[in-house]
């Protein structure tokens, strides 16, 4: 009988999409001679017990006890070493790390093909910031701009559209006083997100950079117009309210109807007469402002991603050192790497969209409820997931689509 059996699908999506080659090749600099444990599997140990709801490095206990399921799995104290020896090497375990995401992402986007997230011939990355709370003292732990007390990281995601979810490609770990219109914070963002892409998607426009109003500077604009031959843009701007009520002068009949994405917006405080004024600036040309307008509001999106990343070992930085909650940010990235990446491979319909709560409850720890069994057939090993489970067809369907898809070269 085992536990997080469903866990074997992201073991299956992390395999198809070479991230388990990628990573162990990436950290060989940092195997020690004669070490037991290769550091890209325990590090992709602590990505999947943290996709699985896990929120320290301690969690990877969980995987220790189902080896049938995830195979060996690191001490405690040999997970902790290798997250300060990738803390203190700096930007280069850094760059090690991303490089491989990248490699992954880039074959998950080619063999998913109609469901990689180019809707258009284009990919929108959205970037937004991400309040995360510290319960103790820990380094760059500062007051917030909304009186809390924590770090302030710079995230990126690319939007899936309404018929996914979306991936992280940036993620800047930043003091909790870190200012949210910070235009250099954004400039690096950007160029980190950009970098996780695929090199088609870095010329002629295909990538759009979406922000609120937190990306609304002159310099963060102004660096994105001078890339305008390669990127497009549209960034929130702040309207004061000498503006507010200076456009509020303009007579009724000059107003024409915003288009509603599918229902109303919630009133600001600062709202005057029912009515929301918003600018934002983008470099797009030839589309209706309202069509442009829609697009921008859809940004919204990036919130269901923030909220989809606090379930995902985001709820707090569990590590004391700023370097070392470095490293945690690119674990969680990792993690919902392959959250976004399994229901791109092997879910269809309204699956696709399960948020990684759901994913937990109803595919990944389906022998919470209904227990799983590894049996043996012709001295191989499976999983039996049992009948009576609702979603059990859907967990093998899954792992039929996975299994179908080509390995990583």
């Amino acid at each position: 009988m085992v536990s997080q059996a469903g866990g074997v699908l992201l073991v299956e999506t992390a395999r198809k999409a070479g991230l388990d080659q990628a990573i162990s090749t990436a950290l060989t600099p940092w195997r020690r001679p004669r070490a037991v444990h290769d550091p890209g599997k325990v590090l992709l140990d602590v990505v999947l017990a943290v996709a699985l709801g896990g929120d320290c490095p301690a969690d990877v206990g969980m995987l220790r006890a189902e080896p049938g399921v995830f195979g060996p799995v690191a001490s405690d104290p040999t997970v902790s070493r290798l997250i300060d020896t990738l803390a203190a090497a700096g930007p280069k375990a850094l760059t090690a790390i991303r490089s491989a995401r990248a490699a992954a992402r880039e074959h998950v986007w080619d063999v998913a093909k109609n469901a990689a997230p180019d809707a258009g011939g284009q990919v929108v990355v959205d970037l937004d910031g991400v309040l995360v709370l510290a319960h103790s003292e820990k380094q760059d732990a500062t007051a917030t701009w909304k009186k809390t007390f924590g770090h302030h990281p710079l995230m990126a995601f690319v939007d899936h559209g309404s018929g996914g979810s979306g991936e992280p490609v940036a993620g800047l770990l930043r003091p909790g006083n870190a200012g949210s219109n910070t235009a250099a914070d954004h400039i690096t963002t950007t160029q980190l997100a950009l970098a996780q892409l695929p090199k088609k998607y870095r010329r002629g426009r295909q990538t759009l950079i979406r922000t609120d109003s937190g990306g609304g500077t002159h310099e963060f604009v102004a660096w994105l117009a001078q890339r305008g031959r390669w990127l497009s843009y549209s960034v929130g701007m702040t309207i004061t309210d000498a503006t507010h009520q200076a456009v509020l002068k303009v007579p009724a009949t000059a107003w024409t109807a915003a288009v509603e994405p599918g229902g109303g917006a919630q009133l600001r405080f600062t709202d005057a007469d029912g009515l929301r004024l918003t600018a934002f600036a983008t470099n797009t040309t030839g589309i209706p402002i309202a069509a442009l307008e829609l697009r921008h509001r859809t940004r919204a999106r990036a919130e269901d991603r923030i909220r989809a990343a606090r379930a995902t070992g985001l709820r707090n930085l569990p590590l004391h050192d700023t370097a070392q909650n470095q490293i945690w940010l690119e674990v969680v990235q990792i993690a919902l790497d392959l959250l976004a990446w399994m229901p791109m491979l092997a879910l269809t319909g309204k699956t696709r969209r399960w948020e990684p709560r759901r994913l937990r409850l109803r595919l990944f720890s389906a022998a919470a409820a209904a227990a799983a069994q590894i049996v043996t057939t012709a001295r191989r090993w499976h999983l039996r997931f049992a009948r009576q489970w609702p979603w059990t067809d859907v967990i093998t369907e899954a792992l039929r689509r996975l299994e179908a898809l080509p390995d990583p070269g």
